[in-house]
């Protein structure tokens, strides 16, 4: 059942997207005047701060240099937990375009979980430790959101809150208690994240035709009488076929014109001209008698010369996901008693 494989690198974007906070802060020193003198970038790493303190601890060069080697920052991530209170339904599912090959794919809704982080600033002196301080608390009350796109390929983006849980501070001493060694404040986050299951192929995609017998009765064996049947129509022209063009200039007001040639259009379909559709409802020789401003389309002048376009089947196969469509229906009677089979597609 787990057998499927799967890496949405969910929780690696999440560690990354919260390290990407807090990797471009400064300190700066100044001097009796009040004049800047240095300005120092506060280094950032992924890892424990007892590394850095049994680093400090171990390495004579660097205990000879501690006020070079700090001030720094470290965070990890210290746990993961389950969230019942963002938790939503475990059988819904939602459907996107998958980025690589334009396909549907469909996904379970995600899983909510907690991510808890801890921040360590270290440093010398208290007045470098309270500057960092200082620049990262006001960004949360208590939490700050971050956009993080979770699943590239659809583009499956969530706002994650990222909670300041606590703050804590330790001193740190080397030798007696008259040298102070490192200072350490510890802030606690909590990042509310959610996981994703595998991305699958959804197999039904985009619904586009349905279609309904109705019976003389509810016996089984009855004939059907009736069939109904509606499938989707675009509502523009996708692919720009340049049918024909315009042989004059025709104004919002004008029903009845004509096009250059007329032979592939038919009765009954329907036409775009620059960005407003028309029904065709006769046509006479090169001459097209229309409905104007269909499908909520304003209705516009256009110049002699203007490309008309027909919305086909050709169209109506490039609907996309999110699209806006319409519906052609049909009604057919039926007295030869045969009965539709939905496995062979054909009536029997």
């Amino acid at each position: 059942m787990l057998s499927n494989y799967f890496y949405h690198e969910i929780l690696r974007k999440t560690i990354v997207s919260f390290g990407t906070l807090f990797n471009n802060i400064k300190i700066k020193h100044r001097d009796n005047a009040g004049q800047d003198f240095s300005i120092i970038e506060v280094p950032l790493a992924y890892g424990p701060i007892q590394k850095f303190l049994a680093r400090i601890e171990q390495s004579p060069n660097l205990r000879k240099e501690v006020a070079i080697t700090l001030p720094r920052m470290s965070f990890e991530m210290t746990g993961i937990s389950y969230d019942p209170s963002r938790k939503s339904s475990t059988m819904q599912t939602f459907k996107a375009v998958d980025s690589n090959n334009n396909n549907v794919v469909k996904n379970f809704m995600p899983v909510p979980y907690n991510v808890s982080f801890k921040l360590s600033i270290m440093s010398k002196l208290n007045e470098d430790a309270l500057q960092i301080i200082e620049q990262i608390l006001p960004y949360f009350q208590p939490h700050l959101n971050v956009t993080v796109e979770l699943i590239d390929s659809i583009g499956e983006k969530r706002d994650i809150p990222i909670v300041l849980e606590g703050i804590g501070m330790d001193d740190q001493y080397e030798g007696d208690f008259t040298t102070r060694r490192v200072l350490i404040y510890t802030l606690d986050f909590t990042a509310k994240t959610y996981l994703f299951g595998p991305v699958s192929t959804a197999n039904d995609a985009l619904i586009k035709s349905v279609q309904v017998d109705y019976y003389s009765s509810t016996n089984r064996s009855a004939s059907r009488e009736l069939r109904y049947k509606a499938e989707v129509r675009a509502l523009k022209d996708y692919n720009n076929d340049a049918t024909t063009v315009l042989a004059e200039d025709i104004s919002t007001k004008v029903t009845k014109f004509n096009v250059s040639d007329a032979t592939p259009l038919i009765v009954g379909s329907y036409i775009q001209i620059g960005s407003e559709s028309m029904y065709i409802r006769e046509i006479d020789g090169n001459e097209l008698l229309v409905n104007r401003g269909q499908d909520n389309t304003s209705t516009v002048a256009h110049e002699s010369g203007t490309t008309v376009n027909v919305i086909d089947n050709a169209d109506d196969a490039l609907i996309d996901l999110g699209d806006d469509f319409g519906f052609s229906e049909y009604r057919f009677d039926f007295d030869d008693g045969k009965v539709y089979s939905p496995t062979k597609g054909i009536d029997l």
